[in-house]
């Protein structure tokens, strides 16, 4: 008869590694496609209002942002503690807000400009002038379509 040779040692096998480039570029690639970057840092302080009725805006890539309060604490030193008014990634004036309507019209196709929203995102300490300022120079740039974001409840939301 044949003898059956018994293993000598419990040790477990090897681990077969030739997949794990496959699944290392697999994870890549979904982060890659899941991640969204953010747009703009917030510069000033935003506690938005309370309100009740709301609307929410569906073509996020179709809104232009303006944001209005008062600088944070990390930019206080440098800018003051006076509301201000932050485009994309940078303090701005009020007469900077006609120009800036206009550099996002061009950064748009012609079919999508009809379509264009103005989001103010402002502060519910900020002054009503600096609004009404604001609000003067989109009628000059004709951005007559405005939406003031809101809280409700736990969830922002855009009111028109």
């Amino acid at each position: 008869m044949s003898k059956f040779k018994k293993k000598k040692s419990g040790d477990l096998p090897a681990v077969n590694t030739a997949s794990l480039p496959d699944i290392v570029f697999m994870l890549l690639f979904f982060f890659m496609v899941a991640t969204v970057m953010r747009q703009n840092t917030l510069m000033i302080q935003n506690k938005l209002p309370f309100a009740d009725q709301v609307e929410k805006l569906d073509k996020k890539d179709l809104i232009m942002y303006i944001y209005a309060g008062k600088p944070s604490k990390r930019y206080q030193a440098k800018y003051g503690t006076e509301a201000r008014i932050q485009l994309n990634d940078k303090f701005a004036s009020v007469e900077e807000v006609q120009q800036f309507i206009y550099s996002e019209r061009e950064s748009k196709r012609e079919e999508l400009i009809p379509y264009l929203t103005t989001a103010l995102k402002v502060d519910e300490e900020t002054n009503m002038g600096l609004v009404s300022d604001i609000k003067q120079e989109l009628r000059k740039a004709d951005a007559l379509k405005i939406n003031y974001t809101t809280v409700v409840g736990d969830a922002q939301q855009n009111v028109e």
